[in-house]
């Protein structure tokens, strides 16, 4: 995997050339590894001067394929840059030794830095007397304007999940029913557990590596970060909701369905209704959205519809009735390399930029009913967006 080209740094106010330093493991540092896309499991840094000329300092056994493949002007190793008292034996440390070495002998007297800058780093940078500065938007814009192959590897990323939650509904809608209206599974109830050991497996025969995924059923499903556990009933919301990560690209998915298992007729009416708004309000949000307009925009759009149908949105106070049903949550995220990525679409959301991939997922939740949240990822373009979403969102999957 190779990089794209990027123009030097500069200061966002003033548009004054500076030099820059991102730095990290890249397969946890997921902005250096944005920068570099070159996967290492130990430390690295890539220092871009005023003038916009790059190095990677990277351990030696990894510089012959990081010069095939990363695009930086330079490729080096901490043993290119001993201080005067050596390298330490300790390996994250001799990389920020170096790498402070590095930035004494180029001249870098001052140097700015993103918010996922190690500590280690940072001591040894400014021992060796470099004034550093935080940009709290450093790594953040480059890692929203989503570029044509990660638009790609978000789209092959998405596709997987819809198709691993088609599995897990059809699964669900097929298994037969105890009196107790328990769900069985061969022979033996199907569990929220034995879903999410069935999804994982799927997910990972085809390259995908998962966190657990929520399968929250009835008052499971109530509180809207609950995992889900024990038995599986008809005729009760299951939320299920997957995000795996694609173990080549690094990227995510990231879809919500909500369905009933049983006749549509049999659906209670309290989740018919809470689906229907939820629907409406995912589709007033996407047509809210665009290049400029503020994920804060959007998400009021949201709260305007779940007013209008009735239901309120923030969390709810301790004296709610047992019919409570309302949203606490905002309408979407950010995601990209990690899940949760800039921007919100929430109340003091940003602006929104071409390129950025954003998840839209209202949801309504009751103590006593349950959940229900459909989710779609889309792609902000200049008159709209992309959404990358066909996998069909109604309650039934009979």
């Amino acid at each position: 995997m190779t990089s794209t080209s990027k123009s030097p740094s500069t200061n966002a106010a003033d548009r004054t050339p500076r030099a820059t330093i991102l730095a990290g493991v890249p397969n946890i540092n997921m902005t250096l590894y944005h920068r570099i896309r070159f996967r290492a499991g130990d430390p690295a840094a890539v220092i871009t001067d005023a003038s916009g000329r790059s190095t990677l300092i990277i351990r030696d056994i990894e510089m012959h394929r990081a010069r095939q493949l990363v695009k930086v002007d330079r490729v080096c190793c901490p043993a290119d840059f001993p201080p005067p008292g050596g390298l330490s034996g300790d390996r994250p440390t001799a990389t920020a030794q170096a790498t402070a070495e590095f930035l004494r002998r180029e001249g870098i007297r001052e140097l700015w830095t993103d918010r996922t800058l190690p500590m280690i780093f940072a001591h040894h940078i400014r021992e060796v007397g470099v004034q550093l500065h935080y940009d709290p938007e450093l790594g953040v814009r480059e890692r929203r304007s989503k570029d044509a192959q990660e638009v790609e590897w978000l789209r092959d990323a998405q596709r997987t999940t819809e198709q691993c939650i088609e599995m897990v509904c059809r699964l669900i809608a097929r298994a037969p029913a105890a009196k107790s209206g328990i769900l069985m599974h061969e022979g033996e109830p199907l569990t929220a557990e034995r879903v999410r050991t069935i999804l994982d497996i799927w997910l990972m025969q085809r390259g995908y590596i998962n966190v657990p995924a929520i399968i929250a059923c009835g008052r499971e499903g109530g509180d809207c970060h609950n995992d889900g556990r024990g038995p599986l009933y008809t005729e009760q919301p299951i939320i299920v909701d997957v995000f795996p990560r694609n173990a080549t690209t690094l990227y995510v998915g990231d879809c919500t369905r909500t369905m009933v298992h049983g006749k549509p007729g049999n659906i209670p009416e309290p989740v018919r209704a809470m689906h229907a708004a939820v629907k409406e309000a995912k589709v007033r949000a996407i047509a809210a959205m665009r290049a400029g307009t503020t994920g804060e925009a959007v998400h009021k759009v949201v709260i305007a519809c779940m007013k209008e149908k009735g239901y309120p949105v923030g969390f709810p106070g301790h004296d709610v009735p047992p019919t409570y049903s309302g949203m606490p949550h905002g309408t979407g995220h950010g995601l990209g390399l990690d899940l949760k990525e800039p921007p919100l679409l929430d109340l003091g959301g940003p602006e929104l930029v071409v390129g950025d991939a954003v998840t839209v997922e209202p949801g309504l939740y009751s103590p006593v009913i349950g959940g229900v949240r459909i989710e779609d990822m889309v792609i902000v373009r200049e008159g709209g967006v992309d959404n990358l979403n066909t996998l069909h969102e109604e309650l039934s999957w009979d």
